[in-house]
């Protein structure tokens, strides 16, 4: 009885895992909305392989070594506590729900590629037209208006639509 005692019990302060989830979830969640590339709807294998290592590594950076089961759901508590105050937040505030999520970007306006948003969401041509042949769209001159969605979605508006 010991030992599930001992699985149970707390290594260090609740505290300290509440602040080292906050830091380490605040952290992560500016440099995704930030730093990342919002690829046109799909994951490529350098941005998984992003995830995995800063989940990893930031798994340690919380952790601080406990070793006990409480330890760990005080951490995730932290931060499913986080993630649905976000959630709430932009629910109910514009101002967090822009924080939160980069706003929709035009990529073809009027059948004309907006090169300043390729460039600025470091997407070629090439990626814009195959994924607007996957929308059915053959020709820009079909396109009204094309945007790149905040979850990297692409949504088409062709003329006579």
């Amino acid at each position: 009885m010991e030992s599930l005692s001992e699985l149970f019990r707390l290594e260090m302060p609740s505290w300290h895992m509440v602040l080292r989830g906050t830091v380490v979830y605040w952290f992560l969640l500016l440099v995704f909305r930030f730093l990342l590339r919002r690829d046109v709807g799909s994951l490529g294998v350098a941005d998984l392989l992003f995830v995995v290592l800063i989940a990893d590594a930031s798994s340690n950076a919380m952790q601080g070594e406990y070793k006990t089961v409480t330890d760990g759901l005080v951490l995730i508590a932290t931060l499913v506590g986080w993630n649905y105050l976000l959630d709430w937040g932009s629910y109910h505030s514009p101002v967090v729900a822009r924080l939160i999520e980069p706003p929709p970007a035009p990529l073809v306006k009027h059948g004309r590629i907006v090169h300043r948003t390729l460039r600025r969401q470091l997407i070629t041509v090439d990626e814009l037209m195959s994924k607007l042949r996957e929308k059915g769209v053959h020709d820009l001159s079909e396109v009204r208006l094309a945007m790149l969605e905040s979850d990297g979605e692409l949504s088409v508006r062709k003329y006579g639509r």
